[in-house]
């Protein structure tokens, strides 16, 4: 799964198509030039607002900020376009390619299943190309479309990991099962503000919201198709896939099993209510069918999801700007139980999460993340998640507990304004009956070596964006895994990665 959890389909690409696709991106960025006046303030990146991830608006969002608030460390970072964008407050029209390559060398494996990294030499590329587009209706009330095109492929299919090493993969949901080439929508929402002040502040315009001002004091609704972590668990050091790392533990919470289909949105509505210091939010959205489905369960009095967040934008540290967000979620969906999946199975016979008739169960749990300003070009990021993780893990990936933190450095520090460079850490875990089932050789959606010997999943990450010319960002980066797929009997494993992105 937005941005924040995009995973790619494993498909070949004709190259003759991807040139039409490319030229046809770059005529659309052509012809908005010329209707733009001048070239707006470059965006940034979002603290509060990103894709998903989807998390793929993460590029052009910003947060709304009050003017007196101290500078905000990597959050300040602007992002460089190739062409000017539109004046217009009434319109938005800007696009992006992201382009990432990753590759493993061989590691050990004293054993492996259908559901492991492989052991041997890989390499694979994603691809995904986005057109977000807006047009402000009035003063309080816009619509939101964006298109995307993806395609590629992550390390085996993006599996075997509960940290998979690509935000940008969509995993093939099953096999047979192959997801369409074709462009998509993405996202399609209406965006209604209600002002509760008569003060209003200033709002850098992104992609997720047209509006130059907004009332200090507001409720936002939003009501269509989106990713939820375009809203939710986002964090300016470690949120982007596109400028930052890109291991789906790092840049969002792996305990957070969010409600999305196989490319990680969903249809719902948020209800954000935002005050000068704090804000509130709760969605309600739907489910998918089964485990990592592209198909949404239209039954939402049966097959739901509920988020919950709220913020305190205040730092840990005196005079220093910082964020605090908690997070708390129910699932409800056809999910199976590990524990009943192993009691059920046969001597000798292999459980089986999906074997079960039509029931609804309820995951549920809760994260921490928090964002501190260290220096006006430094900041540090740390987030925390669980859930019960007795229920199968259904729509992000497979972790049970979560620890991450980091630091991101903006490149004014050494003379280069739109680079910046970054280094985390995350390390997750799985329940005890999680481990049972995959040890008596049960599959997960991601996971299933076909035997287990536990351990955490370690994972350390860095990566360096450097600004090559308008728009134009090369990213180098390197993971380092120890215990892949929870398997003390296989890894380490190193996984190189080089990244182009292209922003209009």
């Amino acid at each position: 799964m937005s941005s924040r959890k995009h995973k790619f389909a494993n498909c070949a690409v004709d190259s003759s198509r991807l040139a039409i696709r490319i030229a046809l991106w770059l005529l659309v960025a052509l012809v908005s030039a010329p209707i733009a006046k001048s070239q707006e303030p470059p965006a940034q990146p979002a603290i509060a607002v990103a894709d998903s991830n989807s998390q793929r608006a993460a590029d052009t969002a910003a947060p709304v900020a009050d003017p007196s608030d101290p500078p905000s460390g990597v959050s300040d970072q602007p992002v460089e376009a190739m062409f000017p964008h539109l004046s217009d407050t009434h319109f938005w029209l800007t696009g992006q390619m992201n382009f990432i390559f990753q590759t493993n060398p061989p590691f050990h494996a004293a054993y492996s299943g259908k559901h492991s990294l492989g052991p041997h030499y890989e390499k694979a590329v994603s691809r995904v190309m986005t057109l977000y587009t807006g047009v402000r209706l009035n003063n309080s009330t816009e619509v939101l479309v964006d298109i995307e095109d993806a395609a590629g492929g992550g390390l085996s299919n993006a599996l075997g990991l509960g940290g998979i090493t690509n935000l940008d993969v969509v995993r093939i949901p099953g096999e047979g099962s192959p997801l369409s080439t074709a462009p998509y929508l993405a996202r399609g929402m209406i965006h209604k503000v209600f002002a509760l002040s008569k003060d209003k502040i200033e709002n850098d315009r992104n992609a997720l919201s047209l509006f130059d001002e907004v009332p200090r004091r507001r409720l936002e609704v939003r009501f269509g198709k989106f990713g939820l972590a375009d809203f939710f668990d986002q964090n300016a050091v470690g949120s982007d896939s596109h400028f930052q790392f890109t291991n789906w533990t790092v840049d969002q919470t792996g305990a957070w099993d969010f409600a999305a289909d196989t490319r990680g949105y969903t249809v719902g509505i948020t209800a954000d209510y935002e005050d000068r210091n704090w804000g509130f939010r709760f969605a309600e959205a739907l489910m998918p069918k089964v485990a990592n489905g592209i198909d949404l369960v239209w039954k939402p009095w049966q097959v739901h999801a509920e988020n919950w967040q709220y913020e305190l934008r205040r730092g840990l540290i005196p005079r220093k700007a910082g964020v605090v967000r908690l997070l708390a979620y129910t699932n409800y969906a056809n999910m199976g139980v590990y524990r009943d999946a192993v009691a059920q199975t046969p001597a000798g016979g292999t459980p089986d999460i999906t074997n079960h008739p039509w029931h609804i169960t309820r995951k549920y749990g809760f994260g921490i993340n928090v964002e501190q300003n260290l220096t006006r070009n430094l900041s540090a990021f740390g987030r925390f998640g669980w859930n019960n993780d007795k229920t199968e893990s259904f729509a992000f990936t497979e972790v049970g507990q979560t620890f991450a933190g980091g630091l991101g450095a903006n490149g004014a520090l050494w003379h280069r304004r739109y680079d910046r460079a970054g280094l985390a850490v995350a390390s997750n875990a799985i329940s005890k009956d999680h481990q049972m089932y995959l040890a008596d050789g049960g599959y997960g959606f991601l996971l299933g070596d076909g035997a287990l010997s536990y351990g955490r999943e370690n994972i350390v990450e860095t990566y360096y964006t450097a600004h090559v010319w308008r728009g134009i960002y090369v990213a180098p980066g390197l993971q380092h895994i120890n215990n892949p797929g929870y398997n003390r009997a296989r890894g380490p494993v190193l996984v190189p990665s080089f990244r182009l992105h292209l922003d209009f």
